[in-house]
């Protein structure tokens, strides 16, 4: 088996290396004073990676000054450029920074074109030593892809393999490959069966593992952790991020957590497990509140994803400050039982939200508006609503979604019901109303 190593800036991420915890910028990247800070307080906290929206070539040179200004400061943390919709400007940031991820649903329009936009990357890449991310998001393969093969797990382990396939047939191999759904089933399923195609292949690229528009809070914690750990528990991903909607700050602290424990060099928090059929109860020693909330979905998230257990039950103590907070019989723990089996889709008892953790792109307040959404909607079990920062993965990535958000820019609001938009150019400040007369039918769906 070969094992391919890729290499951004003064990383190495691949078999055999530590576990790389990246996060992204929500800065408008142009805003080169707020970027850089923000890029600051992301390496002070202990990021490995970071990632940009580069959605213009204006951003492009933004990106170049903010690189230099980091550097000067000597913050060398490996740069990465997200881009969509234009091979072009994939082709211009792979001469600045170290790595440039691309969505081949999106890369370009035309198949032909985008294989041979593909190589015209690998060779500035080559040149340059920037790596490239292949990083499919399900919801958006492209109508290629999935008018051959659904809109399915399937489907992005097919997308995955023809472009790692791609960059073979260039003689390039400093890839790294990910396939992220909101979905934890759909994201678990498909990285599995790439890694069975990648081992029968007898070629292992690296692997970024993330569950994407996880949410905020609790459930976006529990979220991600679920998927991300049922994969590193079996030798699946090199390099990890917890999507927050919330200062991206604070992912780095879940995710950090996560890889320490897959790297051996944390354990859980848990002091005992009993099994009573196909019930586990377990009680923990958590050191804080997010420690517990994340062991305890790394320790379960698989079982129950896998149906190897049906239920949980939460007992212990977490430290809060100066004081224990004991969970036995409490409230809490029932919740965050609650929390665990609606992360790992055996339970649900309150509504699925959906929503990115915001960038670049975004061109409303995404953070209190979906907690805004969260706190009007609380009362709609079971259904699906999704929150989304702009179009570019927006529709796509909320094909599951009863109704979704997603912002215009100009302070305009498009509101749509499953695929389809309804409500087009709501004014932000009439949005949520609007959305939810729509769920409660005392509007008329329109389609303008």
């Amino acid at each position: 088996m070969r094992y391919i190593e890729a290499k951004a800036g003064n990383v190495t991420i691949g078999h055999g290396h530590h576990i790389v915890v990246q996060t992204m910028c929500n800065t408008h990247t142009s805003d080169i004073e707020a970027t850089v800070s923000q890029c600051r307080r992301m390496y002070e906290a202990g990021a490995e990676m970071i990632r940009l929206t580069v959605p213009g070539m204006k951003e492009v040179e933004a990106l170049r000054a903010v690189r230099d200004r980091l550097r000067a400061e000597d913050i060398d943390i490996p740069l990465v450029a997200d881009v969509h919709f234009s091979s072009d400007i994939a082709i211009a940031a792979a001469e600045i920074v170290d790595k440039v991820r691309i969505n081949p649903g999106n890369f370009h329009r035309d198949h032909e074109q985008a294989k041979a936009q593909f190589s015209r990357l690998v060779d500035v890449c080559r040149r340059c030593g920037a790596a490239i991310r292949i990083g499919l998001n399900h919801g958006s393969l492209g109508d290629r892809i999935t008018n051959l093969y659904g809109n399915t797990p399937d489907a992005m382990k097919e997308a995955a393999m023809e472009w790692l396939n791609m960059c073979v047939d260039n003689d390039f191999y400093n890839v790294v490959v990910s396939l992220k759904a909101s979905n934890t089933i759909v994201m678990v399923e498909a990285y599995r069966l790439l890694d069975e195609a990648m081992r029968q292949k007898g070629i292992v690229f690296p692997v970024h593992l993330g569950v994407t528009e996880a949410g905020n809070g609790d459930a976006g914690r529990m979220k991600s952790a679920v998927g991300i750990s049922a994969l590193l528990s079996e030798g699946i991903g090199d390099t990890v991020r917890v999507s927050l909607t919330e200062d991206p700050v604070n992912e780095i602290s879940v995710a950090r957590h996560i890889a320490d424990r897959y790297d051996g060099r944390k354990h859980s928090s848990m002091v005992s497990l009993s099994l009573e059929g196909r019930k586990a109860s377990a009680e923990y020693h958590s050191p804080t509140r997010e420690v517990l909330v994340t062991d305890f979905a790394c320790d379960f998230g698989k079982r129950l994803l896998d149906r190897e257990i049906d239920e949980v039950e939460l007992r212990g103590v977490y430290i809060d400050g100066d004081k224990a907070v004991t969970l036995d019989g409490s409230d809490e723990a029932a919740y965050l039982c609650d929390e665990l089996m609606q992360a790992a889709r055996r339970r649900f008892y309150r509504p699925e939200y959906i929503a990115c953790p915001g960038c670049g792109r975004t061109m409303y307040n995404l953070e209190s508006t979906f907690n805004e959404v969260k706190r009007r909607t609380a009362h709609l079990k079971g259904m699906v609503i999704a929150v989304m920062g702009c179009i570019v993965n927006g529709p796509g990535e909320m094909a599951d979604a009863d109704w979704g958000y997603v912002g215009e820019g100009g302070n305009k609001v498009t509101i749509y019901k499953g695929k389809s938009p309804v409500l087009r150019h709501v004014p932000e400040n009439e949005a949520i109303d609007r959305l939810l007369e729509l769920i409660e039918g005392r509007a008329a769906v329109s389609g303008e």
